[in-house]
């Protein structure tokens, strides 16, 4: 008895010493997690909603959708009938989307807004700008307010976006002045409204006037948008867009009209200078047109595109040193009229939009300097002016 006792407690401590080694093996393959990063990068696969200007029903919001593990790059009309959707964007859960119809008509534009259901959108809400044809849209930190940059309009809507996914219509700001250019500055033209990250400001970026402005939004008023600041450019530079660095700290404005990429800081409700570099190459004496500014998400990268006859993407990197930015690429957009790019999410790959040659193309991205390599990859669609990236 005593000899099939000694037995079993030798077998029983025998798989127990092996199960624990088992346990110990599968733990440390489960924290050594640098091959099935490794794995999981090469295999993704990107998403964007691409806005369009349109020539027929059968045209409209479109996703695309890009495989580097099988090198392609498709795209699919997913909503038609809608007119001209040149800005769209989703939320933080992805779940809704709202566009615009950049159109003109006695109350303006439209607002739209759809509910996203995997690779479909369904329309729930439609609600006029209040303004000629509408190009832009800021969402609040918070996503409960929308607003509308109202280009030919010179004005800019406030809705609030409601529980029910409708939007109610709070304020119209209508700017006035003019610029010194009399074909494209003749009047106010909104050409940009974004957040500040902490809600608390919204900047206004006026092609026609020359002016950024800085509107203090308090969410507890009926009208939300006050005048804070304002801020005068160069006369003729017509700021398009603009953007924030994450932590709030630092604008960066595009100038259209003199294709220049002006850094700020922002301190207060305030812009204070800090940067003017230029987007063109030495000796270029053609017609520029600068459109969008991205930012990396490791905030080391600044892109801008230009249009005109440059049809360029430039990037510049920040030296870590003084904190400023200098200019290390000037590359082709691979097409014609690149009114809008974007970077994927991980930031391996940049997206092109080119209004005028009808596709959208792809660059490699290398991590480390920023720079920009051209692919094989492009797929043709009826001009394609605006990119948001979808984490899925």
């Amino acid at each position: 008895m005593e000899s099939s006792k000694t037995g079993r407690n030798f077998l029983y401590s025998t798989w127990t010493q092996m199960l624990t080694l088992l346990i110990s093996i599968s733990i440390f393959a489960a924290c050594d997690s640098s091959k099935p990063q490794e794995m999981n990068t090469s295999s993704l696969d990107y998403k964007f909603l691409v806005g369009t200007y349109t020539d027929s029903i059968s045209q409209g919001i479109n996703l695309l959708k890009f495989s580097p593990e099988t090198n392609t790059l498709t795209i699919e009309t997913i909503f038609k009938g809608i007119n001209n959707p040149s800005f769209l964007l989703a939320n933080r859960a992805e779940n809704l989307v709202i566009s615009l119809e950049e159109d003109m008509s006695v109350t303006g534009g439209n607002l739209m807004v759809f509910e996203r259901s995997g690779d479909q959108i369904t329309p729930v809400d439609t609600i006029p700008s209040y303004g000629d044809h509408p190009c832009y849209i800021g969402l609040s930190p918070n996503e409960l307010f929308v607003v509308a940059a109202n280009y030919t309009g010179g004005s800019f809507g406030v809705f609030k976006l409601n529980p029910d996914k409708k939007l109610v219509h709070l304020q119209t700001v209508q700017h006035e002045g003019k610029g010194i250019n009399p074909d494209r500055q003749e009047k106010a033209h909104v050409h940009s409204t974004v957040f500040s990250p902490d809600g608390k400001f919204l900047m206004v970026a006026d092609l026609g006037t020359d002016k950024i402005y800085s509107y203090a939004f308090d969410e507890s008023n009926q009208e939300p948008a006050k005048l804070f600041s304002t801020f005068e450019t160069n006369p003729g530079d017509g700021p398009r867009h603009v953007m924030f660095s994450e932590d709030g700290k630092t604008v960066f404005a595009v100038q259209e009209m003199t294709a220049f990429l002006e850094i700020f800081d922002f301190e207060n409700g305030q812009l204070i200078p800090r940067q003017r570099l230029s987007l063109l190459e030495e000796g270029f004496s053609g017609e520029v047109g600068a459109a969008e500014v991205r930012i990396s998400s490791d905030g080391k990268n600044i892109y801008v595109s230009n249009r005109g006859e440059a049809n360029t993407i430039s990037v510049f990197q920040k030296n870590e040193a003084s904190a400023t930015f200098e200019p290390v690429q000037v590359i082709s957009s691979g097409g014609k009229t690149p009114r809008n790019f974007n970077l994927t999410l991980d930031g391996n790959y940049l997206i092109c939009a080119n209004q005028g040659s009808n596709d959208i193309v792809v660059f490699k991205r290398d991590q480390s300097s920023g720079m920009l390599s051209p692919t094989d990859l492009k797929v043709a669609v009826n001009k394609p002016v605006y990119l948001f990236p979808l984490k899925n």
